[in-house]
C-alpha cells in the first residue's frame, strides 16, 4: 500500500486502486462518479492528487 508522501502529483486509475487496496474496477467506478476532477489524455484517466486527497480526507 502506497503511503501519501509516495503519491505523485498526477495519479493514475491503478494508483487509485493501489492507495485505497480495491480493485480496477471499483476504481473506475470511483473515477466516473465525479466525485473528484479528472483529466482525459487520449484514453488515459488522470486524476491531480491535489482534488483527489481533498476528497479522501472529506473536504469536498
Amino acid at each position: 500500500m502506497k503511503k501519501l508522501d509516495d503519491l505523485k502529483d498526477v495519479l493514475t486509475v491503478k494508483e487509485i486502486a493501489e492507495f485505497l487496496c480495491i480493485g480496477r474496477g471499483q476504481a473506475y467506478e470511483l473515477v466516473h462518479s465525479g466525485v473528484f476532477h479528472t483529466v482525459r489524455v487520449g484514453s488515459r484517466i488522470l486524476i491531480p492528487k491535489k482534488p483527489f486527497l481533498a476528497w479522501f480526507e472529506g473536504k469536498n
